[in-house]
């Protein structure tokens, strides 16, 4: 059992600068991946999307790869040769009609387009794979492998709270099986304060006990939640994706609740069925979160 959440970083030298990867996760119903990159490795998205999107199989995944440029570190500059030529000429042609030199400092160079600091761009794209790859690779690892220990805190906080349930379940059953006494017992008490006293075994009375006791029979309703109690906590010890199943199963809990809490006809049935949907709640906000 996975989380959806997570995150992993890596780094790895790239020419003069660092490579920077970071691996992000939140909770989608879907698989989505969301690469975010220097325009001018665009061409590197594909295979990044891939590397990622082999190892989840749910939720929103964002990937950040950036270059920065290391503490201390100087920005390599790149000489246009070409340009420097042209300009040459220019500039001493220059200098003779005025009489006086032309300004040639590093600023109006950087102006003028002779000398450029070392961008993205100027990196070959197979130099630049050749890092960005191990590098996503690292990241997705520690971004899963804290996807599964967190998955892991949940499988147990998702275990302890289905047992809660199944101590509803045993109180609901207990309940549920003097229903039809106590509704027996406060009809005869009704007659009886009415001035209708009528024998306890008169065939009416056994016949209105007897639909009542079936109206609110809960016993196969019981027996589906210990079912689907049950594949929950085995679901809960697989290592594939279960969200979507845990998910479901959780519906299928709701039902049998809200099934016994309108067959209830009973306060205090009642007020237990809310206590336990109020538990399953808590449940199912726990399963948008797994993978």
């Amino acid at each position: 059992m996975n989380s959806m959440t997570g995150f992993g970083a890596a780094t790895a030298p790239l020419a003069s600068a660092s490579l920077r990867v970071e691996i992000g996760g939140v909770n989608r119903k879907q698989t989505e991946v969301a690469v975010t990159l220097p325009r001018a490795w665009a061409a590197l998205e594909t295979t990044v999307r891939e590397l990622v999107a082999g190892a989840v199989s749910r939720g929103r995944v964002n990937i950040s790869i950036s270059l920065q440029q290391t503490a201390g570190g100087t920005v390599p500059i790149t000489i246009n040769r070409e340009r420097l030529a042209a300009l040459t000429a220019q500039l001493a042609e220059l200098e003779n009609t005025l009489g006086k030199p032309v300004d040639t400092s590093l600023d109006a160079l950087l102006r003028l387009g002779v000398l450029a600091e070392e961008t993205e761009s100027d990196l070959p794209l197979e130099t630049v794979e050749a890092a960005v790859v191990p590098a996503v690779q690292e990241a997705l690892q520690a971004f899963l492998t804290l996807r599964a220990q967190e998955g892991a805190n949940m499988k147990q906080d998702l275990l302890t709270r289905i047992n809660t349930l199944r101590g509803y379940r045993v109180a609901l059953m207990e309940r549920a099986s003097g229903v039809a006494l106590r509704h027996r017992e406060a009809l005869l008490k009704r007659l009886e304060e009415s001035g209708l006293p009528i024998p306890a075994d008169d065939e009416r009375i056994i016949k209105e006990i007897a639909l009542f006791a079936d109206r609110c029979d809960v016993t196969e309703e019981m027996t589906r939640l210990e079912s689907h109690l049950n594949q929950f906590e085995r679901i809960c010890d697989k290592t594939e994706a279960v969200g979507r199943t845990l998910d479901f199963l959780c519906q299928e809990i709701f039902r049998e609740l809200n099934t016994t809490g309108s067959k209830a006809n009973d306060a205090e049935l009642a007020q237990m069925v809310v206590s336990a949907k109020t538990e399953l709640e808590k449940i199912r906000e726990q399963v948008q979160n797994i993978e």
